[in-house]
């Protein structure tokens, strides 16, 4: 592998969701947005729920959306390890709308009801950052 690229996982629980080359990688850790290029030095982080954007060595960007996980960068390879993985395209924009509508109707009652907003919200950034 090139000193310029970066190898990349995004991988849930039950599957690995994304592999390729990139040239950045952009995460949510709980210390705010990080960004990745080559050559940077090794970092381990807990992500927050949120967007991963992913710049490929193609000129192609994927977006998805991650469940709270674990961030490690080591001598140009970017893991992504989440309870859950979600590529911008495998979402239903509509169906992540009425989500959250619903789940702010109810209101936050407990962390449950939080993280299904924090999510929901996610979902929406991803496809309206991939379009």
């Amino acid at each position: 592998m090139s000193d310029s690229v970066l190898q990349v996982e995004l991988v849930a629980a039950d599957r690995l969701v994304w592999s390729g080359q990139a040239k950045m990688v952009i995460a949510r850790t709980v210390e705010g947005d990080i960004g990745i290029l080559p050559n940077h030095s090794p970092v381990l982080g807990l992500m927050v729920d949120g967007v991963v954007d992913v710049q490929t060595t193609d000129g192609e960007t994927w977006v998805a959306v991650v469940d709270a996980g674990i961030f490690s960068v080591a001598g140009n390879r970017v893991s992504i390890l989440s309870e859950h993985v979600e590529m911008s395209h495998e979402i239903d924009l509509e169906k992540a709308r009425r989500i959250l509508e619903k789940a702010k109707e109810n209101g936050i009652t407990d962390n449950g009801a939080a993280h299904e907003i924090r999510r929901a919200e996610a979902r929406i950034r991803a496809v309206e950052k991939a379009k």
